[in-house]
């Protein structure tokens, strides 16, 4: 029942077949969307009719998937404020979805369906699948991007260890039982990758590790959950605030020096989980870029030399550079919510905040001004007027995986080690650093909510800092007498 969103238009065939999905003209030559073909429409499965009668629901014709995806999440909200092991009560809330779409009403709310299925009864304690199903239906005021979070953490983890057992039940010990899974499930993917079998890599091709910061996020989200659950009178304490779990250490970078690119030639591995460029690499990538005409060069530029993120970056807006002032304001960002995309406020007030620019930053921007007003002008009346400082040739907004997919693609191009989009960011640290700049002033750069995110991230990022600061800090201590000096009175 969780439903799916899809593209459609009429076109037919020769033989006057409709083409549905499979119209040519629903992509662009990129792979994108193409805005101005198709309609967006979503179906999913109701619970059956009390007579058994199947109800399968296929509406609409939205211009954007998310507006189908909007409504089709209000319809798994509804049904997802029903008890899952009550068949009535799921016939109950499709019939109010039916009714609602045939009547041309606004669908319930999951506070509506509680209220018609609990009214003048008194609802018995629920297991950690209901409560937490019923939980998360009944949170409004969250964003986007935390509700997918929950979701993943509901569903991948939290209910199938501990979905059975009832709320008043649950103990520390289920927990634990539940992260111990969690780390042999671990042991043996890092066991089979290892494996000299090909079938045994085969097996958990594209099974993703659950490392102790996810665990973390894992038991936060149950956490909020169970302080809920309190506040409903099913239980009296949270076991989730007295698990113990490893230690969450953020991952440090590790830059590309001669020798790990050389092991990296030879071995395809990388020796860290985030790697950034030496100043000379990205150097080298940047002046690709601009050498080519890259459409999207002074967003790679900013990224690398300012630290923006990939969705701030996405998300300026020109009303919000001031060249002349040679500085920025970081108002809006754009979101990725499985492949929707959504233009949203910054998270932090930390991360709303004004970016100071160098004369070379200044100089791509107007350049790239320049070139997104030809741009408009060869678009004429096809031309998206988006405000927003990097777009598509129709000036429509760029989609956050195809800027990343392109970067890929160009560091392909340069035969530059691999690194992340987001380590550019990394990297702009590490300039700044290897500059002189004071760490203080990196915090404020990055706009992290603390200079021990910052210190503790960029320490030990560039050798040469550490060589120089050991040098500096050797050069302060007076001595009458120098090491060489010492070789030499021993030789004599």
């Amino acid at each position: 029942m969780n439903g799916t969103t899809y593209k459609r238009c009429g076109c037919r065939n020769a033989a006057g077949k409709r083409l549905g999905q499979q119209c040519p003209k629903l992509r662009r030559g990129g792979g994108g969307w193409n805005s101005a073909h198709g309609v967006w429409q979503y179906q999913i499965e109701l619970p059956p009719a009390a007579d058994g009668r199947r109800r399968p629901l296929r509406r609409g014709k939205y211009t954007t998937q998310t507006e189908a995806e909007a409504i089709l999440g209000k319809i798994r909200d509804a049904l997802a404020a029903a008890d899952a092991g009550e068949p009535n009560d799921l016939t109950t809330v499709g019939d109010l979805i039916e009714t609602a779409l045939k009547a041309g009403n606004p669908l319930p709310t999951p506070a509506e369906v509680r209220r018609l299925l609990h009214l003048g009864g008194i609802a018995e304690i629920p297991t950690v699948q209901a409560w937490l199903t019923v939980w998360l239906a009944g949170r409004k005021a969250i964003r986007a991007g935390t509700r997918r979070s929950y979701t993943g953490h509901i569903t991948n983890h939290l209910i199938p260890h501990l979905g059975s057992v009832r709320v008043d039940k649950l103990r520390v010990s289920h927990l634990d039982a539940m992260f111990d899974a969690v780390g042999e499930r671990n042991e043996l993917i890092v066991a089979m990758r290892a494996s000299r079998d090909a079938a045994n890599r085969d097996k958990v091709k594209g099974m993703r590790l659950v490392r102790p910061a996810t665990m973390h996020r894992i038991r936060a989200t149950l956490r909020v959950a169970l302080n809920a659950a309190i506040r409903q009178g099913y239980i009296d304490i949270n076991p989730a605030k007295h698990v113990e779990l490893p230690t969450a250490n953020r991952p440090k970078p590790l830059v590309w020096t001669d020798e790990r690119v050389e092991q990296w030639r030879a071995t395809g591995q990388t020796p860290g989980r985030v790697m950034v460029w030496t100043p000379a690499q990205t150097g080298a990538f940047l002046d690709h870029t601009q050498a080519t005409h890259d459409p999207l060069y002074a967003l790679y530029h900013l990224i690398a030399y300012r630290g923006l993120r990939r969705g701030e970056a996405c998300g300026l807006h020109w009303a919000d550079v001031d060249l002349p002032n040679n500085q920025l304001t970081i108002r809006w960002q754009i979101t990725q919510h499985g492949w929707a995309t959504a233009l949203e406020r910054p998270k932090t007030d930390d991360s709303e905040a004004i970016v100071a620019l160098d004369a070379a930053t200044v100089d791509a921007i107007t350049a790239h001004r320049t070139r997104q007003r030809r741009e408009r002008l060869a678009a004429g009346p096809r031309w998206v007027h988006t405000g927003l400082v990097f777009t598509t040739p129709t000036g429509e907004a760029l989609h956050p995986a195809d800027v990343t997919d392109h970067f890929q693609h160009l560091t392909r191009q340069v035969g530059l080690p691999p690194v992340r989009l987001h380590d550019l960011r990394h990297g702009a640290a590490t300039l700044a650093l290897a500059a002189g700049v004071d760490m203080k002033i990196v915090q404020a750069m990055l706009r992290h909510s603390s200079i021990t995110v910052t210190a503790d991230t960029y320490t030990s990022v560039l050798p040469d800092l550490a060589r120089n600061a050991a040098e500096q800090t050797a050069a302060i201590v007076p001595r009458r007498t120098t090491l060489n000096q010492i070789n030499q009175q021993a030789v004599g």
